[in-house]
C-alpha cells in the first residue's frame, strides 16, 4: 500500500530532492506539501515549492504557506548553506501554480482529521513550527497521525552548534512539542544523513537520465557542493532531507533504533540538542526512534527511480 504523506519543508536544495523523491516514488501519495521558514524567509521558501513543483509536474497537490517565524525566538536562516534566494544555482521557472488559501497548520489539520485514522504520515523536514502548531490548535490529530518521520538532529553532535542541528536549533521549543507527542516518531538525523553524500558516481547516474528535473537536481549538488565545501569542509553535500521520504518508501534505506528522545530547551552550550537514551531496553511505552545508519546506494537508487518515473514534464 501507498504512504500518504504531508512535506512540510523548508526548500532548500536538499528539500527539493525530497519533493522530487516524494512526488516520483511509487510507494508515496503526496497529498500536501506545505512550507515553513529555515532555509530562507517563508516567502523565498515558498516561492521555492511552487517553482520545484513546476519543474517535476506536481499540479494537483495543495501547497500552503506557513510559519514566518519560530515560537519563541528570533528568526534564522541558512543564507551561507543556500544562497539569498534559498535555492541558488538554477534558474527557475516563474511559479504559475496558486497557493492553497489555508496556513499550512490549518491545512495540516484538515488533511489529517479528513483522512481515516492511522493513514496520514508527517514528514517535517524544516523546523517543527507548524507541526507543533497543529497539534496544539487540534490535539485530536496526534492519535490520528500514523507516523512522524522529521528529518532534523543529531545524538552526536551538531551543525549549526557542537551539539545542536539546525532544523532543531532555530525553534527548539516547537521541537519539544513535536517529540514529547505521545505519536510514533522517527527522528532522521545527520548521524545518518551525513551519509547521503552526492558523490562524483551519484551525479553521474543522475544526469545519465537526462531530464529536466534531473538536470534541475544536478544544478542544485552544484552550488550546494561548493557551499558546504567552503562552510562546513564536506568533500561532497550530503542529501539530508530526502532521507526522510526515502525511508518512508522503503525502511530498509535506514538502520533505526527505538530510544527515548528529548530536545534540550535550557543548556548555555547545548540548546536544541537532541538527546538520545541509548540505555537499553527502551521503555515500553517509548513511542520515539532515532536512525543510526544509511544504506547509500539504496537510497540513491531510489532518487533515481523517482528523477526517471517523473521524466521530463518541466
Amino acid at each position: 500500500m501507498t504512504k500518504r504523506i504531508i512535506l512540510d519543508c523548508d526548500p532548500g536544495h536538499d528539500d527539493a530532492v525530497a519533493m522530487l523523491l516524494a512526488h516520483g516514488n511509487p510507494n508515496i501519495d503526496l497529498v500536501a506539501i506545505t512550507t515553513v521558514f529555515g532555509n530562507q524567509t517563508i516567502d523565498r521558501v515558498t516561492h521555492n515549492a511552487l517553482a520545484i513543483a513546476q519543474i517535476a509536474g506536481i499540479t494537483s497537490v495543495p501547497i500552503a504557506r506557513g510559519s514566518h517565524r519560530p515560537l519563541v525566538r528570533e528568526l534564522t536562516t541558512a543564507g551561507s548553506i543556500h544562497g539569498e534566494t534559498g535555492l541558488d544555482g538554477p534558474t527557475l521557472p516563474t511559479p504559475t501554480l496558486t497557493l492553497d488559501p489555508r496556513h499550512a497548520v490549518d491545512l495540516i489539520i484538515d488533511t489529517v482529521m479528513s483522512s481515516a485514522p492511522d493513514t496520514i504520515t508527517l514528514v517535517p523536514t524544516g523546523a517543527l513550527t507548524n507541526i507543533a502548531l497543529a497539534v496544539r490548535k487540534e490535539p485530536r490529530i496526534v492519535s490520528r497521525v500514523h507516523e512522524v518521520v522529521l528529518m532534523g538532529g543529531a545524538y552526536a553532535g551538531g551543525n549549526w552548534s557542537a551539539t545542536s542541528e539546525f532544523n532543531i536549533l532555530i525553534d527548539p521549543e516547537a521541537a519539544h512539542i513535536v517529540f514529547n507527542e505521545k505519536w510514533p516518531l522517527t527522528m532522521v538525523g545527520l548521524d545518518a544523513t551525513h551519509s547521503a553524500l552526492a558523490t562524483p558516481d551519484v551525479l553521474s547516474s543522475i544526469a545519465a537520465i537526462d531530464t529536466a528535473p534531473a538536470r534541475f537536481v544536478g544544478e542544485l549538488m552544484e552550488f550546494f557542493a561548493a557551499t558546504y565545501r567552503e562552510v562546513q569542509g564536506f568533500d561532497y553535500p550530503p542529501v539530508h532531507d530526502p532521507c526522510a521520504v526515502a525511508y518512508v518508501a522503503d525502511p530498509s534505506v535506514l538502520t533505526v533504533r527505538r530510544v527515548p528522545l528529548n530536545v534540550e530547551l535550557t543548556g548555555t552550550l547545548t540548546l536544541g540538542m537532541t538527546v538520545a537514551d541509548f540505555r537499553s531496553p527502551a521503555p515500553a511505552d517509548c513511542t520515539t526512534q532515532v536512525a543510526t545508519a544509511l544504506n547509500h546506494g539504496r537510497f540513491w537508487a531510489l532518487v533515481n527511480d523517482a528523477l526517471e518515473r517523473i521524466g521530463d514534464p518541466r
